[in-house]
Formats: C-alpha cells, structure tokens, sequence
C-alpha cells in the first residue's frame, strides 16, 4: 500500500475504517478462493448486508481501536457492511482492487448525500481525503470499471444470441480409423483349423452425437440427444464380439439421424436423485461404474469391454426409471428398473411391454470411506425373451452370451468394483463378476455359471499435462460350468489386454491411438491372437 494511504489511516481513522469495513468482508472471501474478478466481487458483496448499529458486530468489542470510528461511520454514513452471519472480520487483508471497489461504493454514498442535500455531514477533511484517496487509486478504479463495462457488454451479447433461455446445445463427433489383424477368424468350439482368414480392411468413419440439455428448475434435466454413426462393429470380420470397439454401431442406412437417447432427472429432496428413460436408458449413464478414466465412449477406453463391468450392460438401450440415494457422503444407494430392447417397451403385444419383456432389476451399494477409495457391490436381475438373449451386452464369448440358443432365459449377476487413487495422478480400478443363468422354456434343466474380471490403470499428466496413458488387461466373461449344454468354453480363456494414450489437443479435442489385444479368442486357445489397432480423435462442442 502507497504512503498516501498510510498517512490517511493516521489522520482520518473515519475515512479509513469506511473503506475497510465496505470491503474487507469482501476482501475475506475473494481472497480463500483465490480469485479477484469483478463478478466474484459482486456475488460477495450481495452476501453483505448494512448494519445500523456496531453491536450488531459479534467481533466488534468497544475496546477496539475502530470502535468509535465504525460507530461513527454507522451513525454518519451509514457505509458499512457486514456478513449474513452477524461477523465484520475487520482484520482481514485485501487487495488493492478490492481496496479500488470499496472507495468507488464510499464515494457513491457520498454523492448520494450531497445530492440529497445532506452535505453538511460530509466535512472538508473528509472529502479532501476521499478526492486524494480517488486520485491515488484513479487506476485502478478505471480498470475496474472497464471490467464491469466489459462484463455488461459480454453479458448482454449472450442474452441476445443464446440458443435458449431454458436449454443448453452439446456436441460431439468422433472421427475413428481402426483395424484388425491376425491369422484366423476366431472359432467357437471345438478349434479344428477350419475357421477363415482374418481378411480385414482399414476403416475410417464417424459417430456424432447432439444433446438438447433443458432445465426448468435449475436442479432438473431433460435431455434428448440424436445421434448418428456408421462405425461397423468388427466381430464380422473377426469372428468374435471380443474385439469390439466401445463406441461402434451403425444406425439405420449407415449415418441416419435418430433419437438416441430421451430422459428426464430431478431431485426428490436433498438426498434423492430420479431420472425416468423413455428410450436408450443404459446402468453404465445413470449409476457410479468406478471407472472415471475409461467409462466414456468417446473419451474413454477404446474397447467395448474395457470401459466398465459388463454387470452394467444388462439394460442397453431400454426404458425405466433410476433412483440415486445419498444418504451420507460416503454412501450411495443406487436402484433400477428398466425394460430393455429399444421398442419393447412400447409395444403392447403379448410377451413385449414394461413388465413382460426383457428386463432387468439392478440395485447397487457404493461405500466411500475417503477420497482415495470407492467400492461397489451390485446385483441384476434379468430376464430376457425368446430371440432376444444377450447376457452380458456383447462382451465376452458368444457362448456366454447366449448360453441355452436364444431359449427364453434368467440370470442372477454379482459384481464388485472399486477404485483406488494412491495419489491425484493415478487411478486404479478393477471388476469381478459372477453370473448364473438358467432357461425357461425346455423341460429338462439347463443352467450355467460365467466368470469376468478386469483391471485398469490410468496415469494422468503422462508426457504432457491434460495426458492420460491407460493400460487394460483382464478376462472377459466365459462359462465356467453348467448342466446340459453342449458346447462350453472349455478349450482355453481368453485374455483382454488393451494400451492406449490420450492426447489433450485443447479443451475440445482429444486424440487417442491404442492397441487392443485378444489372446485366445472365444476363450479357445487354438485360436490365433487377434489385434486391433485405433486412433480415435473426439471434438467436444
């Protein structure tokens, strides 16, 4: 602070304590949070009320050295303010913009009282200090009243362009180029050589998604988002669903506009989040998956498997309603009920609809003792139609998948899945997962139990800020044993490995180059290792 202001503390403790007390509250606040913006300034000092009387001040004791000077300006001025909380925290320091904010507030209160013909209770020593205070800080109270004319400038701009008053525009588009290569397609069973060459070609194509996001209460979202793409999954031409990327599929004529997704969240009190899906409710979207660095498909994993516990692909696509309760910070209760398959809900014939269709019950527990750890315990009920079995969302071995040839079956699925950050750079996660599924519709008993697990690591800031290496490696899910089914994976297990580099480009773009590995695909370890290369660039929008 200059030497004028000194010298103005010692001769006028009035006009002093004025300019503190307008702004030290103000000073307080900004400077815990580290930020001096004009619009940080502002939303504090609306926090601040004025006073009428300095016993109003619970820290204010009459054996302070300002008492009398804050009485004073209370009972001249009326230019001085307080905290919501009945506090004037007069000791703490502020900076010389803060300084600039509280003498334009004084000044303005001044004139104010010349204007209203009250000048007599401004004397001379107090305006001639105030005219030497304003001529010191003439900088400063110019730069500040640049930003608020810059910030009402930016602000009206925004009014007169925005998309919507009650609804937010997001977009995004992935550009994929992608390849896979080994010896042979991957066969099922029995490994006898017969199965084709892998014959596949370098693909480059593309997904793009738009997202109306509108809020009617500040703390609800309805969201519809269309969705194109003509990303080809890869199991065609490689024999098995294992090698699948996680953002693959191709919608109607190859890069046809639909509703993807239609959904609507609210809170039920403080503690209870609903969000109701009319069409392309997925687990993995409306509950915790503890996989922060990998769950996305665009900005994720690169492999289907990869992105999170396939316990959470047991309602792909559905509709239903999903409930989060959060007791506490270090619990979260999680329940569903979807009906899935992307028209069954809506149609009314026999066998289709909410309730008779293909659906699934999930509940799911997560515990959070502290910040470095999180873990989930969940459970999935599901029953899925004649024609229409998929028990793990295409993830794992086609037997797994589809263990009794699309005979109308239901299934109990466990799972456990945690995160752990040692420090803020690294992420561990994991999944293991535990399914028994038998058929409804054949005489004789059929049933069969499937295993998975999976293991993440991300490293953030790897080669550059804003970079994430990640490494994947697990088992994904195979039939461990059953009754009466003929073919089993009983001829190996096979192995997900997966390395990939996020690349912070900017804000909105982000370039990710990997390798997926698939060892023993169809877990049948006759089978030739299959690769599949991909760099995947995403816009943000």
């Amino acid at each position: 602070m200059t030497k004028l202001f000194w010298n103005v503390l010692k001769v006028s403790p009035v006009i002093a304590a004025t300019f503190l007390s307008a702004n030290s509250a103000i000073a307080a606040e900004v400077n815990e949070e580290q930020a001096t913006s004009v619009a940080q300034l502002s939303k504090e000092a609306n926090n601040i009320g004025q006073v009428t009387s300095v016993s109003q001040f619970s820290d204010v004791q009459p054996t302070d050295w300002a008492f009398q000077a804050l009485q004073s300006l209370v009972e001249r001025y009326g230019c001085i303010a307080g905290y919501p909380n009945g506090t004037y925290r007069g000791n703490r320091a502020m900076t010389r913009y803060e300084f600039a904010a509280g003498l334009n507030a004084c000044l303005d209160r001044v004139n104010e009282l010349i204007a209203t013909a009250t000048a007599h209770l401004v004397n001379k020593q107090d305006l001639a200090t105030l005219r030497r205070l304003q001529e010191e800080f003439s900088a400063e109270l110019a730069t500040l009243r640049g930003r608020v004319d810059a910030l009402e400038a930016r602000t009206a701009e925004l009014e007169a362009n925005q998309f919507s008053t009650t609804t937010k525009l997001k977009g995004e588009a992935i550009f994929s180029l992608s390849q896979a290569f080994g010896g042979k397609q991957a066969d099922i069973t029995d490994g006898n050589g017969d199965n084709h060459d892998l014959n596949s070609n370098a693909t480059f194509s593309n997904r793009v998604r738009l997202s109306l996001e509108s809020s009617f209460m500040g703390t609800d979202t309805l969201q519809t988002r269309l969705e194109a793409k003509n990303i080809v999954e890869n199991d065609a031409v490689t024999g098995t669903n294992m090698t699948r990327l996680g953002y693959d599929g191709v919608t109607t004529g190859g890069n046809s506009l639909r509703i993807d997704k239609l959904n609507y969240a609210f809170n039920f009190g403080e503690k209870i989040r609903l969000k109701i899906d009319a069409v392309g409710a997925e687990l993995n979207e409306n509950v915790n998956v503890f996989n922060p660095d990998f769950r996305s498909s665009a900005s994720g994993a690169l492999s289907r498997y990869g992105r999170f516990s396939p316990i959470y692909r047991q309602a792909g696509d559905g509709a239903g309603i999903t409930v989060n309760i959060s007791p506490s910070d270090k619990f979260t209760l999680s329940a569903a009920y979807l009906a899935t398959g992307r028209n069954d809900a809506a149609d009314p014939s026999d066998g289709e609809g909410v309730f008779d269709g293909s659906n699934t019950i999930f509940g799911q527990l997560a515990f959070k003792p502290n910040k470095a750890f999180n873990v989930g315990l969940a459970y999935a009920r599901t029953y899925q139609t004649a024609n229409e079995v998929n028990l793990f969302g295409s993830t794992g071995s086609t037997l797994a998948n589809n263990p009794f040839s699309d005979a109308k079956t239901e299934a109990d699925n466990y799972g456990l899945q945690f995160t752990f950050n040692p420090n803020a750079k690294i992420t561990l996660g994991g999944w293991v997962g535990y399914t028994t599924a038998n058929v409804l519709t054949s005489d004789t008993s059929r049933d069969a139990n499937m295993f998975y697990w999976g293991s993440t690591l991300g490293i953030k800031d790897f080669g550059g800020e804003g970079n994430t290496l990640g490494l994947i490696f697990g088992q994904p899910p195979r039939i461990t044993d059953s009754t009466n089914i003929t073919n089993t994976d009983s001829n190996g297990t096979s192995y997900h490995a997966e390395a990939l580099y996020k690349m912070k480009i900017s804000d909105k773009i982000l370039i990710t180059p990997g390798l997926l590995v698939i060892i023993n695909p169809e877990n049948n370890d006759s089978n030739d290792t299959i690769y599949v290369g991909t760099l995947r660039t995403t816009f943000s929008f």
